[in-house]
Protein backbone atom coordinates (compact mmCIF):
# COMPACT_ATOMS: atom_id res chain seq x y z
CA UNK A 1 0.00 0.00 0.00
CA UNK A 2 1.07 3.32 -1.25
CA UNK A 3 -0.54 5.62 1.26
CA UNK A 4 -3.96 6.15 3.68
CA UNK A 5 -6.47 7.94 2.24
CA UNK A 6 -8.63 8.60 5.63
CA UNK A 7 -11.88 9.93 3.76
CA UNK A 8 -14.54 7.78 4.99
CA UNK A 9 -15.78 9.29 8.44
CA UNK A 10 -17.33 6.82 10.64
CA UNK A 11 -20.60 7.78 13.41
CA UNK A 12 -19.12 6.18 16.38
CA UNK A 13 -21.98 6.62 18.79
CA UNK A 14 -22.29 3.08 20.65
CA UNK A 15 -19.97 3.61 23.75
CA UNK A 16 -17.60 0.73 22.52
CA UNK A 17 -15.50 -0.03 19.49
CA UNK A 18 -16.87 -3.40 19.08
CA UNK A 19 -20.19 -2.33 18.95
CA UNK A 20 -18.98 0.40 16.74
CA UNK A 21 -17.42 -2.16 14.15
CA UNK A 22 -20.96 -3.97 13.90
CA UNK A 23 -22.81 -1.10 13.21
CA UNK A 24 -20.05 -0.87 9.68
CA UNK A 25 -22.72 -3.04 8.19
CA UNK A 26 -25.20 -0.06 8.22
CA UNK A 27 -28.89 -0.76 7.53
CA UNK A 28 -28.32 -3.97 8.46
CA UNK A 29 -32.03 -5.38 8.62
CA UNK A 30 -33.21 -3.12 5.71
CA UNK A 31 -35.16 -5.60 3.08
CA UNK A 32 -33.29 -4.14 -0.10
CA UNK A 33 -30.30 -4.61 1.59
CA UNK A 34 -27.45 -3.48 3.99
CA UNK A 35 -24.58 -0.45 3.15
CA UNK A 36 -21.42 -2.23 3.93
CA UNK A 37 -19.36 0.74 5.50
CA UNK A 38 -15.95 -1.11 5.47
CA UNK A 39 -15.84 -0.68 1.83
CA UNK A 40 -11.69 -1.06 1.32
CA UNK A 41 -8.78 -1.61 4.03
CA UNK A 42 -8.48 2.15 3.73
CA UNK A 43 -11.90 2.17 5.30
CA UNK A 44 -11.14 -0.19 7.85
CA UNK A 45 -7.57 1.67 8.35
CA UNK A 46 -10.07 4.96 8.98
CA UNK A 47 -11.97 3.16 11.39
CA UNK A 48 -9.70 2.53 13.72
CA UNK A 49 -7.97 5.67 13.66
CA UNK A 50 -11.12 7.35 14.16
CA UNK A 51 -11.63 5.02 17.23
CA UNK A 52 -8.48 6.03 18.80
CA UNK A 53 -7.29 1.76 18.61
CA UNK A 54 -4.00 2.88 17.04
CA UNK A 55 -1.33 5.27 16.79
CA UNK A 56 -0.70 7.56 13.22
CA UNK A 57 2.61 5.97 13.48
CA UNK A 58 1.26 2.63 13.66
CA UNK A 59 -1.03 3.55 10.82
CA UNK A 60 1.73 4.79 8.90
CA UNK A 61 3.69 1.45 9.48
CA UNK A 62 0.69 -0.37 8.17
CA UNK A 63 0.73 0.86 5.66
CA UNK A 64 4.31 1.22 4.39
CA UNK A 65 4.79 -2.89 5.18
CA UNK A 66 1.15 -3.73 4.13
CA UNK A 67 0.83 -5.84 0.71
CA UNK A 68 -2.34 -6.08 -0.97
CA UNK A 69 -3.27 -9.31 -0.63
CA UNK A 70 -2.42 -9.34 3.22
CA UNK A 71 -4.78 -6.13 3.13
CA UNK A 72 -7.09 -7.91 1.61
CA UNK A 73 -7.71 -11.09 3.80
CA UNK A 74 -7.19 -8.91 6.68
CA UNK A 75 -10.67 -6.63 5.72
CA UNK A 76 -12.54 -9.85 4.97
CA UNK A 77 -11.03 -11.53 8.65
CA UNK A 78 -12.74 -8.05 9.93
CA UNK A 79 -15.72 -8.78 8.58
CA UNK A 80 -16.38 -12.23 9.59
CA UNK A 81 -15.32 -11.02 13.05
CA UNK A 82 -17.78 -8.28 12.84
CA UNK A 83 -20.57 -10.63 11.59
CA UNK A 84 -19.78 -13.17 14.39
CA UNK A 85 -19.77 -10.28 16.68
CA UNK A 86 -23.44 -9.04 15.42
CA UNK A 87 -24.85 -12.55 15.60
CA UNK A 88 -23.92 -13.20 19.68
CA UNK A 89 -24.83 -9.39 20.42
CA UNK A 90 -28.31 -9.36 18.57
CA UNK A 91 -28.57 -13.07 20.17
CA UNK A 92 -28.50 -12.00 23.60
CA UNK A 93 -30.74 -8.55 23.18
CA UNK A 94 -33.07 -11.38 22.28
CA UNK A 95 -32.94 -13.69 24.33
CA UNK A 96 -31.62 -16.67 22.65
CA UNK A 97 -28.51 -18.25 22.37
CA UNK A 98 -25.76 -17.45 19.40
CA UNK A 99 -25.00 -20.22 16.75
CA UNK A 100 -22.24 -22.26 18.17
CA UNK A 101 -20.45 -21.60 14.46
CA UNK A 102 -20.43 -18.06 15.75
CA UNK A 103 -19.39 -18.85 19.04
CA UNK A 104 -16.02 -20.81 17.27
CA UNK A 105 -15.51 -17.91 15.08
CA UNK A 106 -14.87 -15.89 17.82
CA UNK A 107 -13.11 -18.19 19.90
CA UNK A 108 -10.60 -18.40 16.85
CA UNK A 109 -9.89 -14.96 16.71
CA UNK A 110 -9.84 -14.30 19.97
CA UNK A 111 -6.79 -16.75 20.26
CA UNK A 112 -4.99 -15.83 17.82
CA UNK A 113 -5.10 -12.29 18.71
CA UNK A 114 -3.86 -12.66 22.36
CA UNK A 115 -1.24 -15.13 21.20
CA UNK A 116 0.65 -12.10 19.30
CA UNK A 117 0.86 -9.80 22.52
CA UNK A 118 3.57 -10.49 25.27
CA UNK A 119 3.30 -9.74 28.86
CA UNK A 120 5.73 -6.59 29.41
CA UNK A 121 6.26 -4.27 32.81
CA UNK A 122 5.58 -0.50 32.81
CA UNK A 123 5.97 1.07 35.98
CA UNK A 124 3.57 0.62 37.93
CA UNK A 125 1.96 -2.21 36.68
CA UNK A 126 2.33 -5.19 33.95
CA UNK A 127 0.25 -4.78 30.83
CA UNK A 128 -0.25 -7.22 27.26
CA UNK A 129 2.13 -5.25 24.71
CA UNK A 130 2.04 -6.03 20.89
CA UNK A 131 5.60 -6.74 19.51
CA UNK A 132 6.95 -4.19 17.52
CA UNK A 133 7.17 -6.55 14.45
CA UNK A 134 3.33 -6.86 14.52
CA UNK A 135 2.60 -4.17 12.65
CA UNK A 136 1.29 -5.44 9.98
CA UNK A 137 -2.50 -5.15 8.12
CA UNK A 138 -3.56 -7.87 10.58
CA UNK A 139 -3.22 -5.29 13.75
CA UNK A 140 -6.34 -4.10 13.55
CA UNK A 141 -8.23 -7.93 13.49
CA UNK A 142 -5.97 -8.64 16.20
CA UNK A 143 -6.83 -4.96 18.08
CA UNK A 144 -10.85 -5.21 16.85
CA UNK A 145 -10.79 -8.85 18.23
CA UNK A 146 -9.81 -8.26 21.88
CA UNK A 147 -12.27 -5.10 22.01
CA UNK A 148 -14.96 -7.66 21.21
CA UNK A 149 -13.45 -10.04 23.70
CA UNK A 150 -13.59 -7.61 26.84
CA UNK A 151 -17.33 -6.43 25.36
CA UNK A 152 -18.80 -9.72 25.81
CA UNK A 153 -17.40 -10.78 29.18
CA UNK A 154 -17.96 -7.60 31.01
CA UNK A 155 -20.98 -6.22 33.18
CA UNK A 156 -21.46 -3.55 30.14
CA UNK A 157 -23.23 -6.32 28.46
CA UNK A 158 -26.44 -5.47 30.68
CA UNK A 159 -26.08 -1.85 29.00
CA UNK A 160 -26.50 -3.14 25.41
CA UNK A 161 -29.61 -1.44 23.41
CA UNK A 162 -30.55 -1.58 19.80
CA UNK A 163 -31.76 1.66 18.09
CA UNK A 164 -35.54 1.20 18.14
CA UNK A 165 -35.99 2.50 14.65
CA UNK A 166 -36.68 0.04 12.47
CA UNK A 167 -34.71 0.69 9.98
CA UNK A 168 -31.60 1.11 11.77
CA UNK A 169 -30.96 -1.03 14.97
CA UNK A 170 -27.76 0.32 15.32
CA UNK A 171 -26.29 -1.19 18.53
CA UNK A 172 -24.69 1.51 21.61
CA UNK A 173 -24.33 0.84 25.21
CA UNK A 174 -27.06 2.79 27.26
CA UNK A 175 -25.69 5.20 29.78
CA UNK A 176 -28.00 7.40 30.25
CA UNK A 177 -28.98 8.21 34.06
CA UNK A 178 -32.32 6.92 33.97
CA UNK A 179 -31.38 3.75 30.82
CA UNK A 180 -34.21 4.90 28.80
CA UNK A 181 -31.70 5.71 25.39
CA UNK A 182 -34.22 4.70 22.88
CA UNK A 183 -31.95 5.46 19.67
CA UNK A 184 -27.93 5.30 18.58
CA UNK A 185 -28.56 8.68 18.00
CA UNK A 186 -31.10 11.51 18.63
CA UNK A 187 -30.07 13.77 15.33
CA UNK A 188 -30.49 10.94 13.70
CA UNK A 189 -32.76 8.46 14.15
CA UNK A 190 -34.11 9.93 17.24
CA UNK A 191 -35.63 13.41 15.47
CA UNK A 192 -36.81 10.99 12.01
CA UNK A 193 -38.95 9.34 14.32
CA UNK A 194 -40.13 11.78 16.14
CA UNK A 195 -41.18 13.86 12.77
CA UNK A 196 -42.53 10.60 12.01
CA UNK A 197 -44.85 10.51 15.07
CA UNK A 198 -45.70 14.04 14.43
CA UNK A 199 -47.05 13.37 11.00
CA UNK A 200 -48.97 10.19 11.76
CA UNK A 201 -50.90 12.15 14.47
CA UNK A 202 -52.16 15.13 11.95
CA UNK A 203 -52.96 12.70 9.49
CA UNK A 204 -55.40 10.73 12.16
Amino acid sequence: MKSHDQSRMFQLIAGNPALDLVNTLDWRFREDGPEELLASYDDLLSFIAQSELVTPKQIRQIVRNAEERDAADALVCCRQLREASAEVLYASLNGRAPSSSALRTLDQFFKDARSRQHLAWSEPRLHWEWPAGDVTPDLPLWILSLSVARLLVSDEMKRLRQCESSDCHWLFLDTSKNHTRRWCDMKLCGNRMKARRFKAQHKA
